[in-house]
């Protein structure tokens, strides 16, 4: 959707495995209680992916636990009300708000600022279709600082 970025497709992809890689010494069980504690600590799922890799060497945990840390989250009622995508999303346009009450003659933060709300606008469409979002669920700048600062 993005016009200012180039195509490609230059990055690694993942080997297919059915299952858990030999060398990983963690069981389900020992990686789901790892999910569930770090996500009472804060953690996002991509976060919690890193942090298992990084850390505990579990390079995918949905090979292990066979379904994604997001839908696992999602089961043990441990997900965040908005998806991280468009978490994120709403934090990117927050912080661009921010920069146009103190500099407001910048006009390539107000084009990158319509840009991230029409894809907020996008996301939620979809999130509103599939019914991760309430279907009354609509952008609000002013409840989206509430949100963001509340979280951090």
């Amino acid at each position: 959707m993005n016009k200012r970025r180039a195509k490609g497709s230059s990055h690694s992809t993942r080997p297919a495995r059915a299952g858990s890689p030999k060398w990983v010494r963690f069981t389900k069980e020992e990686v789901e209680m790892l999910i569930e504690e770090l996500a009472k600590k804060g953690y996002t799922p991509s976060m919690i992916g890193i942090v298992l890799r990084d850390q505990y060497g579990v390079p995918l945990a949905k090979q292990i636990i066979g379904k994604k840390v997001s839908k696992f989250l999602q089961e043990r009622g441990l997900a965040s009300p908005i998806p991280e995508d468009l978490f994120n999303l709403i934090r990117r346009a927050v912080n661009v708000r921010r920069h146009l009450t103190e500099y407001p003659g910048d006009k390539t933060a107000k084009k990158g600022l319509e840009e991230i709300e029409s894809k907020i606008r996008r996301v939620a469409s979809y999130y509103r279709k599939v019914n991760r979002l309430p279907k009354d669920w609509v952008y609000d700048p002013a409840k989206a600082e509430l949100l963001v600062s509340a979280s951090t």
